[in-house]
C-alpha cells in the first residue's frame, strides 16, 4: 500500500511521516534549510508479516504543485492533513480536488498541530473538514487527532495505518510493464537509476526495456522494490530500476519520462482523446484555450480542443480533445490534471480515452459514440472492455481494429479476440490484422462486395472481372486491403464469387465486347490481320479510309483494342501496336525456329525473318521478354519457356 499526502504548506505533513515511521523524508540541503518539502520525499517503515507499506510525502507550497501532482502518481491511499489552527487552507481544498481528478478514493484525515488549540478549535476544524469532504471520495473518511510534538494520536493512526495496509489487496496485474519516472540519479558503481510508480505489468532484473520518449533500449541491471532488494516488481510497487545500456545517461532520461516493456506498442502522441471533467470552482472553459496538462510524472503545455460544444461550464463534463506541445505517452484510464497557466488555478481533470486519434470525423456521431464506450471502459479498475467491444460490434460498420484498441488499452490481442466471440462477434485475421465484426456487419460488407463486382460487369462487359486490390478499393476503402482480401476468399470458398487469376466475378460471368464495340471490332480486325507483322498503329487506323466520316478518335479505338487484348483476341506489344493471336504464335514459332538453328535470337535475324524495321523486331523480342517468353544474355535472347504458347 503507498500513502499519499495531501494538504496545505506548513501543515506538518513531514514532520508527522517522520514521527509515524522514524524516517526523514526531506532529503535536499534547501529542504532541511528552508523548513520547506520542495520534491517528493519518501519513507518506507519495517511493518512485519510481509505487509508492504510506503508513504509518498508532497510538497504543499502552490509554487511547487507540479511536485504535489507528480508525487501524487501511483498513489492509492490518500493521508490529508490538515493543521487545527489554520484550518482548511487554499491548498487543502486544491490538493483534495487534484487526488479526486486522479481518481483516489480511498484515504484517512489526519488533523495534526491538535496541542496548539483547544476543544472548541478541534471541533470547529472538523466540522469544516466534514463540509470540505461532502460529496467528494473521502466524503466519511476516519478522521484522527494528532501531535507530532508531543505524540498525542500517533500511535493511533499507526494502527490504523498499518491494519489497512495488512488488509490491502494487491490489485491484478494488467498489461505491460510502465514506469512513470519521478526521480534520476547516478550511483557510483552502477550507473543510471530511475524511480518511479509502476502503472502496469511485471519488471525483473535482467529484462530489456525501453525508455520514452528517447526510445533507447536499456537492461534492468537490478532492482528494488519499496525500498528493498527483489528480483521482479510489479503494477501498483514504487521501484527503483538500476539501468545499464550503451546509450544510457543520465542526460538521456528524466523526470516525466516513462520505462516501459520492449514489447509495448503504444505510441507516443501529441494528441489524446479524454474525457473532461470541469471543477465546480473553475471558471468557464472554451474551445482551443490554452491550458497546463499533468499526465504521469510529466508536465505539458498545449491547448484543448472541445469535441461536443464550444464551452465547457463548471462542474460539467464533456469530450474534448488535448494538443500538447510535444509528445507524451499514454494509456486508456491514465488520469491527468488540466490547469490554467495564466492564472496558476486547477481547472478539471481528464481520463485518456486514445492517444493519435484521427484527424477527421472527431465529432461525427459514430465517433463520439466510440469515445464514450471506452469512457466507460475507463470508469473501472481494471479496465472492462465490453462496453468499447460492444459499441464497436453493433455501431462501427468497419469493425473495431483489435490490435489498434490492445496498444490503446495495454492488453493482449487474444484476450480481445475472446472477449469479441463471447459477444458473438467474429475477427478476421490476416497479415497481423485483426479486426473484430458483428454478423450483420460481415453480411454488409459481402453484400457491398457482391454489389460492385455486378455493377462493375455491367459497366465493364470485357472484363474478365474485378481486379481483387481494385475491389476492395471501390466496395470498402475504409479497411485494411488484408481484411477485404479475406471476405473476398470467403465468398470465393463459398461460390458466391469465381476467381480467375488476380480478377473475381460473379459465377456464370463471361466476358464479352457490347454491341458497338462488337461492330467496330469486326471493321478493325481485317485490317490488323491483313498486315500481319507490320500491322497498323491505332492513330493509323482513326485516320483511316472508312472511320474518319464516324468521328472516331484514337481513344475510342484504342479502347476496344484493349478490350478484345483483355479477351484474347489481340496482344498489345506496344502502345499503339496490336497484334492478333494468331500472328504471335506466329511469331513465337519463328523464334523458335532461330532458336534451333543458332542457339540464339539476334534482333536483326528476327528483323529479317518477319520483314519489319530493326526498332519494331526489338519492340517485338522485348514483349516476348516480358511475357516471359525468352529471356537476355547480353545482347541476345534465349528460349525461356517455349510451352507457354499453344
Amino acid at each position: 500500500m503507498i500513502v499519499g499526502t495531501a494538504g496545505h504548506v506548513d501543515h506538518g505533513k513531514t514532520a508527522l511521516i517522520h514521527r509515524l515511521t522514524g524516517i526523514d523524508t526531506d532529503r535536499l540541503k534547501e529542504e532541511k534549510a528552508r523548513g520547506l518539502t520542495i520534491e517528493p520525499g519518501f519513507a518506507y517503515p519495517e511493518v512485519g508479516n510481509s505487509i508492504e507499506l510506503g508513504f509518498v510525502d508532497v510538497p504543499g507550497h502552490v509554487r511547487f504543485l507540479h511536485h504535489m501532482v507528480a508525487g501524487s502518481a501511483g498513489v492509492d491511499t490518500v493521508l490529508l492533513v490538515v493543521a487545527a489552527d489554520d484550518g482548511v487552507m487554499p491548498q487543502t481544498i486544491e490538493h483534495l480536488q487534484i487526488l479526486t481528478l486522479l481518481g483516489l478514493g480511498r484515504g484517512m484525515v489526519a488533523l495534526t498541530k491538535v496541542d496548539r488549540v483547544d476543544a472548541a478549535r478541534r471541533r470547529q476544524v472538523r466540522e469544516q473538514i466534514a463540509a470540505l469532504l461532502a460529496g467528494t471520495p473521502l466524503d466519511g473518511a476516519p478522521l484522527l487527532e494528532v501531535s507530532s510534538r508531543t505524540g498525542e494520536g500517533v500511535e493511533a493512526l499507526r494502527d490504523r495505518l498499518w491494519t489497512l495496509a495488512a488488509s490491502q489487496h494487491a490489485a491484478p496485474v494488467q498489461g505491460r510493464f510502465r514506469l512513470a519516472v519521478d526521480r534520476v540519479f547516478t550511483k557510483s558503481g552502477a550507473g543510471v537509476v530511475v524511480t518511479g510508480t509502476a502503472f502496469a505489468g511485471r519488471v525483473h532484473g535482467g529484462d530489456t526495456v525501453r525508455l520514452e520518449p528517447s526510445g533507447i533500449s536499456a537492461r534492468v541491471r537490478s532492482l528494488r522494490r519499496q525500498h528493498r532488494d527483489s528480483n521482479h516488481a510489479r503494477q501498483g510497487d514504487r521501484v527503483a530500476l538500476n539501468l545499464a545500456g550503451a546509450d544510457v545517461s543520465r542526460e538521456v532520461v528524466q523526470r516525466g519520462d516513462w520505462v516501459v516493456a520492449k514489447a509495448l506498442e503504444t505510441p507516443l502522441s501529441k494528441r489524446f482523446d479524454v474525457d473532461l471533467q470541469l471543477l465546480d470552482t473553475a471558471h468557464p472553459l472554451k474551445h482551443w484555450s490554452p491550458v497546463q496538462v499533468h499526465l504521469g510524472v510529466g508536465r505539458y503545455n498545449g491547448r484543448v480542443a472541445l469535441l461536443e460544444g464550444q464551452r465547457l461550464a463548471p462542474g460539467e463534463r464533456m469530450l474534448g480533445q488535448l494538443i500538447l506541445d510535444e509528445p507524451a505517452h499514454a494509456c486508456l484510464g491514465d488520469r491527468c490534471v488540466v490547469r490554467d497557466p495564466a492564472a496558476g488555478i486547477t481547472l478539471g481533470g481528464g481520463t485518456v480515452l486514445e492517444g493519435d486519434p484521427p484527424r477527421r470525423g472527431q465529432r461525427r456521431p459514430e465517433r463520439l459514440a466510440w469515445l464514450g464506450a471506452l469512457a466507460e471502459c475507463a470508469a473501472d479498475a481494471p479496465l472492462e472492455l465490453t462496453p468499447a467491444l460492444r459499441e464497436g460490434l453493433h455501431g462501427r460498420p468497419g469493425g473495431i481494429d483489435l490490435h489498434a484498441l490492445a496498444r490503446n488499452a495495454n492488453v493482449e490481442v487474444t484476450a480481445l479476440v475472446e472477449a469479441v466471440s463471447a459477444l458473438g462477434g467474429e475477427t478476421l485475421e490476416s497479415r497481423g490484422q485483426s479486426r473484430a465484426f458483428s454478423a450483420e456487419a460481415i453480411k454488409a460488407l459481402e453484400a457491398r462486395l457482391l454489389d460492385t463486382v455486378a455493377a462493375n460487369h455491367e459497366r465493364e462487359p470485357s472484363m474478365l472481372g474485378t481486379e481483387r486490390a481494385r475491389l476492395i478499393r471501390q466496395a470498402m476503402p475504409e479497411l485494411p486491403e488484408a481484411t477485404g482480401r479475406q471476405l473476398l476468399e470467403r465468398l470465393i470458398a463459398g461460390g458466391k464469387l469465381e476467381a480467375h487469376g488476380p480478377f473475381v466475378a460473379l459465377p456464370g460471368h463471361h466476358a464479352s465486347l457490347g454491341e458497338e464495340d462488337e461492330a467496330l471490332w469486326a471493321r478493325l480486325e481485317p485490317l490488323i490481320a491483313m498486315a500481319r507483322f507490320q500491322p497498323p498503329r491505332v492513330r493509323d487506323l482513326a485516320a483511316g479510309e472508312g472511320f474518319e466520316s464516324q468521328n472516331l478518335d484514337e481513344a475510342r479505338i484504342r479502347e476496344v483494342l484493349t478490350a478484345c487484348a483483355r479477351l484474347g483476341r489481340l496482344y498489345q506489344v506496344r502502345r499503339d501496336h496490336f497484334y492478333p493471336a494468331a500472328t504471335v504464335a506466329e511469331m513465337a514459332a519463328i523464334v523458335q525456329s532461330l532458336e534451333r538453328e543458332h542457339g540464339r535470337i539476334r534482333a536483326a535475324a528476327f528483323r529479317d525473318r518477319i520483314g519489319t524495321g530493326r526498332k519494331l523486331a526489338i519492340h517485338i523480342l522485348e514483349f516476348f521478354d516480358k511475357v516471359g517468353y525468352t529471356r537476355r544474355i547480353g545482347d541476345e535472347r534465349v528460349i525461356r519457356n517455349a510451352e507457354m504458347w499453344p
